[in-house]
């Protein structure tokens, strides 16, 4: 009789955490109508400290308390930026540099998830598998440059290739300790409902794993940014990193600190328009940011 009950009562309780999974697990259900915020104006409290910044330096300049000859003021950078623009030579350089990222993350992110979820999913592959690519992981960004260059030559696939390598491990570093951290209890949830792999994955594991895999993502496209630097380097006669170079060797900081200045703004639009694009797949989390 007791035997039955306590039956009954693990029934009831795993009835109870299959539904808050398939609450869950409800990826595309559409926002709440009560949810949708207005523009209140606190989005523009994030340009308050670089324009506060970039005020006082240009009034030091002004008024005479710096030279502003290694660190000109904001208003020659703006003058070299809005010339570049004008002879279309920026829009030029952003275009490859742009196409070079979007590829090489491309590339690195779908391997990273491919071996994140195979060294996630399977101790035998994770042993097999993890040592080298955490030694790999150890070999700075500089020293595949020469390597490259031999194997690919010196044009796009090697630049292509360096870059997908720095997008590569964050993102499977995130999938791969993403599925190794999902609470064991929602797993056994599924087995007592006796769901086959594919299922198990789809209904538990993928939800899961989804706000993890999102922020690795995040990292590996912030790392693209980082690589595209060191990719154009390799001889590069276009891209935002040509510009680098160039403004080096003429002694132009003004161009340097714009080349700068259009990587920042080009990689905070590329991160806003990753978290855009992957908020219908965790719109179901309940959490503090969204009730603030």
């Amino acid at each position: 009789m007791s035997s039955s009950r306590e039956s009954a009562v693990t029934g009831q309780a795993a009835s109870r955490a299959w539904s808050s999974l398939e609450g869950a697990a409800a990826l595309a259900a559409p926002p709440l109508a009560g949810k949708r915020r207005a523009f209140d104006g606190r989005v523009l409290l994030g340009f308050f400290l670089p324009v506060f910044v970039a005020l006082l330096w240009e009034a030091a300049v002004h008024f005479g308390f710096a030279q502003g000859r290694l660190v000109p003021p904001p208003s020659r950078i703006l003058a070299t930026l809005w010339a570049l623009a004008k002879t279309g030579e920026l829009w030029t350089h952003i275009w490859v540099t742009l196409w070079r990222i979007l590829v090489g993350f491309v590339l690195g992110a779908a391997t990273g998830i491919v071996f994140g979820a195979l060294s996630g999913s399977s101790e035998t592959l994770r042993r097999l598998l993890d040592p080298t690519l955490q030694a790999l992981r150890a070999i700075p960004s500089i020293a595949w440059v020469p390597l490259f260059i031999l194997w690919l030559g010196i044009f796009e696939a090697s630049k292509v290739a360096l870059i997908a390598v720095g997008v590569f491990f964050p993102v499977y570093l995130g999938i791969a300790g993403a599925i190794l951290s999902v609470d064991r209890k929602l797993v056994e949830v599924g087995r007592v409902f006796r769901l086959s792999r594919i299922k198990l994955a789809q209904r538990i594991l993928l939800p899961a794993v989804l706000p993890e895999a999102v922020i690795a993502l995040r990292s590996g496209l912030g790392l693209g940014f980082m690589f595209v630097v060191a990719a154009e380097f390799m001889g590069a006669s276009e891209g935002l990193g040509y510009l680098l170079v160039d403004g080096q060797q003429m002694g132009k900081p003004d161009q340097i600190l714009a080349a700068i200045i259009a990587f920042a703004l080009l990689g905070k639009i590329a991160d806003s328009l990753l978290v855009l694009g992957t908020k219908p797949l965790v719109r179901w989390q309940d959490i503090v940011r969204e009730r603030l």
